[in-house]
């Protein structure tokens, strides 16, 4: 999943950074509201990290412009300072899926992204069977029967992104941008999402045929289930 933090201080972004990095997230930092800014109005993300107070503006005001962008469904987690209830309040009221208050865990920041993706998508575990394929969305895993199936970080990503988003067509733009992150810094015209998709298909079909894993033509892919 593609991760947007947008925190000034530094040590505290590269201490999530990394740690959501090692849980298989692709990372994106901005440091100041014009740079959040303009990530933002270019790329879609899954979780957008938002501290409150940020050179240039405050985090209220991205929310506010986020929130007017049509069709953007980026859950936002805001980062504010113990203490700050009004600011907590407002910031749920105006959007944001929810809230942490400094100093915070990083595991109880994975547990609030998990929480998140679960009632997002109506999930009462962290698991999914698809056509007696089991999704592992906490562990990374995919087993079909007692076999674990070995996939790369991309793979799952893409399995995952699919799942999660069945019965609608997911274009090649979007899948680019939830797994590879900043749109701008890749190859529009190159077919690695499709050298990926392939390859996941092949580890697939090697355990049951799956008509249900669509490619429509010409726009992207869609899991059917």
């Amino acid at each position: 999943m593609n991760i947007l933090i947008v925190e000034d201080e530094k040590t505290l972004g590269l201490e999530m950074a990394e740690f959501l990095g090692k849980e298989g997230y692709t990372i994106e930092h901005a440091w100041k509201k014009s740079s959040a800014e303009e990530k933002i109005f270019v790329n879609t993300y899954d979780f957008i990290l938002l501290d409150l107070s940020l050179p240039g503006g405050d985090g209220f005001e991205l929310l506010n412009q986020l929130k007017k962008i049509p069709g953007r469904e980026d859950a936002v987690i805001i980062l504010t300072a113990r203490g700050e209830v009004n600011d907590r309040i407002k910031g749920l009221e105006a959007g944001a899926d929810d809230y942490l208050a400094k100093p915070f865990s990083l595991t109880e920041l994975l547990a609030r992204m998990h929480a998140i993706i679960r009632r997002k998508h109506k999930l009462v575990l962290n698991e999914v069977n698809i056509h007696d394929f089991i999704l592992d969305i906490k562990n990374h895993k995919l087993s079909f029967g007692d076999q674990r199936i070995a996939l790369t970080n991309k793979e799952f990503e893409i399995f995952n992104y699919l799942v999660l988003n069945k019965n609608r067509v997911i274009s090649r733009v979007n899948l680019t941008e939830h797994v590879w992150g900043d749109i701008l810094e890749v190859n529009s015209d190159s077919n690695f999402v499709d050298v990926h998709v392939k390859n996941l298909r092949k580890k697939l079909t090697a355990h049951a045929p799956i008509d249900w894993f669509e490619t429509v033509r010409s726009i992207g892919y869609r899991i059917n289930f």
